[in-house]
């Protein structure tokens, strides 16, 4: 039976192999790219790995704190273990965005006339913080 996952899995390896080609960008441009983006996430992904873990501590203690609420806590988790884990070089190079830590969901679909949607009143973000 071993032989067997080995066999299929060798010949999903072969098959990927030989399916590949080859990309068409400057040899040393692309080692360059690579290169500076394999410094950066040794420095960013520890980072980003410590932030969100924090945070999701802070959050289950948010939870805990308040009762169990969970809008609290789901706005903490988001914000902090949201967001960017691996910086790639399209990212470094300014094509795509990098975000260390998330956005607070929101609606994001239009009207059906097109316009935006209308902005959160504060009674749909949980009331007041102060009495």
């Amino acid at each position: 039976m071993k032989g067997w996952r080995g066999f299929v899995g060798a010949m999903a390896i072969v098959a990927g192999l030989g399916s590949a080609t080859p990309a068409h960008a400057g040899y040393l441009e692309d080692a360059g790219w690579g290169a500076l983006t394999v410094f950066t996430n040794v420095i960013y992904m520890p980072a980003k790995l410590v932030y969100a873990t924090l945070g999701g501590i802070t959050g289950g203690l948010a939870f805990a704190l308040t009762g169990g609420d969970t809008q609290t806590a789901e706005t903490v988790w988001v914000t902090t273990m949201g967001g960017t884990y691996v910086v790639t070089p399209n990212m470094l190079r300014g094509e795509d965005a990098i975000a260390f830590s998330g956005g607070a969901q929101t609606t994001t679909t239009t009207a059906e006339n097109g316009d935006s949607p209308p902005p959160l009143e504060e009674s749909q973000l949980g009331g007041s913080r102060y009495p």
